[in-house]
C-alpha cells in the first residue's frame, strides 16, 4: 500500500513529527536517531507512538535489535523523502551562473565507458556539472545520493522511472586458454559470486577492485569474468568461454520521476541513452 497526498492530508502530522520519524527510519531505530537530531530515545520513542495514533496505523515493527518500517511505514517514509529533496531543490537552485551538479551512479565496468565517451554526454555550452560515482552497490535515487543511476534490473521502488537500454553478457577471457588461474572480485556483483560458485576447486587470485582483476588478465597472470563489451575491446584478450547465459540481465536507465523532466536531467538521460544503445547495437 502507497503513501499518497490523502493519506498525508488525513493525518494531524506535523513537520517536526515527520522529521522525527524519518530519523528513526534511516536510523533503524532510537540509537541513530537520536544522534542525528538530538532528541533523547525516550522522546522519540513516545513521539514515534503518538504519530503512529495519529495516524491510526502501526508504521515501525519493535525488534530486539532495531525498529523495522511496516508496508505503512515504507510508504511514507518515501513520500517524506519526496518531500525532503523537493525542498532541498528549492534551496539549492542554481543561482544565475550556477552550474547544476548531476550525479551518475554506475558499476565499475559502465562507469569506465561512460568516460571513453563523455563528450557525447557533456556539452562545453551545458550549465552542468557531471558527477561519475562508480559503485558495485547500489546508490539511493530516492534519497538523492545519485541522480541518474545505471541498473541491472527494472526499478521496482515507487517514484523511480526507468528505461530499458539492452542486455549485457558476460564471458571468460584470458590472454590464452592455457591461463587456469581465476582472477576474481571480492564483492558481491553477479560475476563474483558466479565465480565463487564455479571456480572453487580451481586456483585463483582475488581482487578489491574489479579493474584489477582485469589487469591481471592483461598480464597473463589470470582468466577473469567480464562483460562482453569491456572483454572484446581488449586486442590482448580472447574469449576463453561462451557466454555465460546465468549472468545475462537487461540494463536500465533510472532516475526519479521529480527529475525526469527538468531540462538539464532530460537532456543528460536522453544522451547517455544514446551512446548505450549504441553499445548494446555493437554487443548484441
Amino acid at each position: 500500500m502507497y503513501c499518497n497526498d490523502a493519506f498525508m492530508n488525513e493525518t494531524n502530522a506535523n513537520w517536526d513529527d515527520l522529521r522525527l520519524f524519518a530519523a528513526v527510519a534511516r536510523g533503524h531505530g532510537l540509537a541513530k536517531a537520536s544522534k542525528a537530531t538530538g532528541k533523547s530515545a525516550p522522546t522519540l520513542s513516545r513521539r514515534m507512538v503518538d504519530l503512529e495514533k495519529s495516524i491510526g496505523r502501526e508504521l515501525f515493527r519493535r525488534l530486539p535489535k532495531g525498529y523495522e518500517l511496516t508496508d505503512h511505514g515504507q510508504a511514507l517514509f518515501e513520500k517524506i523523502a519526496g518531500l525532503e529533496a523537493g525542498i532541498s531543490d528549492i534551496w539549492s537552485a542554481p543561482k544565475r551562473g550556477q552550474k547544476t551538479l548531476i550525479k551518475v551512479s554506475a558499476g565499475t565496468w559502465m562507469t569506465r565507458y561512460l568516460c571513453a565517451h563523455m563528450d557525447a554526454i557533456l556539452n562545453p555550452d551545458d550549465a552542468i556539472i557531471i558527477r561519475l560515482i562508480s559503485a558495485e552497490e547500489r546508490l539511493d535515487i530516492s534519497r538523492r545520493q545519485t541522480v541518474i543511476g545505471i541498473r541491472n534490473e527494472r526499478p521496482h521502488q515507487r517514484g523511480l522511472a526507468g528505461r530499458r537500454v539492452g542486455r549485457i553478457r558476460f564471458a571468460a577471457y584470458a590472454t590464452g586458454i592455457g591461463v587456469n588461474v581465476w582472477a576474481r572480485y571480492t564483492g558481491n556483483t553477479p560475476s563474483a559470486d558466479w565465480l565463487k560458485t564455479h571456480a572453487m576447486e580451481e586456483a585463483c587470485m582475488e581482487v578489491t577492485n574489479p579493474r584489477n582483476a582485469l589487469d591481471l588478465a592483461l598480464s597473463g597472470s589470470a582468466r577473469v569474468v567480464l562483460p562482453t563489451f569491456v572483454g572484446d575491446a581488449q586486442d590482448q584478450l580472447m574469449r576463453v568461454s561462451e557466454t555465460i547465459k546465468e549472468l545475462d540481465s537487461d540494463q536500465w536507465l533510472v532516475v526519479h520521476d521529480d527529475d525526469r523532466f527538468r531540462p538539464e536531467i532530460r537532456r543528460t538521460v536522453d544522451r547517455i541513452h544514446e551512446i548505450l544503445r549504441e553499445l548494446h547495437r555493437n554487443h548484441s
